[in-house]
């Protein structure tokens, strides 16, 4: 299983804004997504791809780390493998 935190994305984005993105930059399908408001100004999305490996989404990150998307330029990251203990 793997995790991967997507930040300062636009307030107001929804689940199905953050899978087309994905899916369009070659993403598998996401299996859990949690909305993380921080502090209101740079909103963010933590997403769970279960029989996914950290690594395969480390391949991917590049493509939209940075990314200029809705009016604020993203960022990625991909969190270390955990146990689903």
């Amino acid at each position: 299983m793997a995790d991967m935190v997507i930040g300062n994305i636009e307030d107001g984005t929804s689940d199905e804004e953050i899978q087309e993105l994905l899916v369009k930059y070659g993403f598998p399908v996401y299996d859990h997504i949690e909305h993380v408001p921080g502090d209101g100004s740079r909103p963010a999305v933590l997403l769970s791809f279960k029989g996914t490996e950290p690594a395969a989404l480390r391949m991917l990150q590049p493509r939209i780390h940075n990314l200029f998307w809705k009016n604020r330029r993203i960022n990625v990251v991909i969190m270390q493998e955990r146990s689903d203990d």
